[in-house]
């Protein structure tokens, strides 16, 4: 599908924002390991959190739809060995958490994903994976995999990376291991699974950058899940470009580990309030008010990177209207998501007219861009990129077409009808 996005009257309203895609993922699999049912309200129907659903539901799962808000999983006493291989789609965080569930099971089981999954590196889960125990075949550290059922036993890994998909599968694989696991990061990256063990009872202990797990039951209580940041960051962004913009966004997840966000461009001088701050399932919640605003150039590096990691692209955009030259370091892993988000969003911003370097870690943006628009662009089969061109798109002077946005859907398959409604 493709698109051609126009510049935008200024955006009014309010809009409740889809459900957090990384809460929905732990959810429906954390449910599927409790032994007993669970209610899971507001969840993600991206097409990666569906490639998660179908899979517990090949593990032995019953999946009863109560409405297109809630559903219920129950789970079995023992999950089951699936006939088929687990198909992740396009969807690495189902890759990496269904190994550290799978490798400590007394079954074989394989995963294989989609044309750009299998470019992706699974190197940094399979080898802490086989410190373990886990015994797992690969094609070159890729899909597909064979993971083949083994007793695991517990480590004390040095992450020399701040991953949350890292550490959410050794700390899914600690479920099943003999002692204690214990996982430590350089810096501490997004919680969510920390966040949900602690909820539904798991012997887990938090010191810092170190979390460590024993052996572990999981209790079966019922989890709603709020808006997803990564997906309002778009919106947010938005409002910040587009003169006399004023929306109120309800319901979004602010969790320290993600919304990074905020405080850079509360740093840029982003006219952002919090507003009806409160806590939903162990997690934080509240709604942004966001109005456009003069911003300013920054430098961001370090520990917040892992913090704001996926809306690099959309900083990227918004940094091409503010007044200076913003400076994005150290976030190398960019070029190990859906595309090289790095070489991408650089290559596509430059068609439209923003002043955009690349660089190994990072890249650098002279500001106060007029974006000219009034040409074709990719989106590299990625649904952070194709959201952030089309949030430059309007702002362009003339319009852009965005080949192949169906990717969105990966994510986030209202994403067009929440825009028309503050238009």
């Amino acid at each position: 599908m493709d698109i051609t996005v126009e510049k935008s009257k200024p955006l009014k309203g309010s809009i409740k924002i889809p459900a957090d895609k990384s809460i929905t993922h732990r959810a429906f699999m954390f449910s599927a390991l409790t032994k007993g049912k669970v209610k899971v309200t507001n969840y993600s129907r991206g097409a990666d959190c569906l490639s998660t659903l179908k899979i517990v539901q090949q593990l032995g799962c019953n999946i009863n739809y109560i409405n297109e808000k809630e559903l219920i999983i129950t789970a079995p006493k023992i999950i089951k060995s699936p006939s088929n291989a687990l198909d992740c789609g396009n969807s690495g965080t189902t890759t990496r958490l269904m190994m550290g569930i799978l490798a400590g099971q007394n079954f074989n089981s394989s995963l294989l994903g989609d044309e750009s999954l299998s470019k992706r590196p699974m190197k940094r889960v399979i080898a802490p994976l086989e410190l373990m125990g886990a015994k797992i075949s690969h094609n070159d550290y890729k899909l597909p995999i064979e993971i083949y059922g083994s007793s695991l036993h517990g480590i004390n890994y040095q992450s020399p990376l701040a991953s949350a998909q890292v550490k959410s599968c050794l700390l899914l694989a600690g479920l099943f291991a003999q002692g204690m696991t214990s996982f430590t990061e350089p810096y501490k990256s997004r919680n969510h699974t920390e966040l949900m063990f602690e909820y539904m009872g798991a012997d887990l202990n938090t010191n810092k950058n170190t979390v460590t797990i024993q052996k572990s039951d999981l209790n079966p209580v019922d989890i709603t899940i709020p808006g997803d940041i990564s997906s309002a960051a778009f919106f947010i962004a938005a409002a910040l470009v587009i003169p006399d913009s004023d929306i109120l966004i309800k319901n979004v997840g602010i969790n320290e580990t993600r919304s990074g966000i905020l405080d850079i461009l509360k740093k840029m001088n982003a006219d952002i309030k919090i507003l009806n701050e409160r806590l939903i399932s162990n997690e934080k919640v509240a709604d942004i008010n966001v109005k456009y605003s003069d911003l300013k150039a920054t430098t961001i590096q370090g520990e917040i990177i892992p913090r704001l990691i996926d809306e690099l692209p959309i900083i990227a955009t918004i940094a091409s209207q503010a007044e200076g030259t913003t400076i994005i370091k150290d976030a190398q892993d960019l070029r190990n998501k859906e595309a090289d988000r790095i070489s991408a969003i650089t290559t596509e911003l430059k068609k439209i007219g923003c002043n955009i370097e690349e660089t190994q870690d990072g890249f650098i943006i002279n500001g106060k861009n007029n974006l000219t628009g009034n040409c074709e662009i990719n989106c590299y089969h990625d649904h952070r990129i194709a959201m952030s061109l089309y949030i430059a798109g309007l702002i362009c002077k003339k319009p852009i077409k965005i080949n192949e946005f169906q990717w969105v859907n990966i994510s986030f398959p209202e994403f067009l009808k929440l825009f028309s409604k503050l238009n």
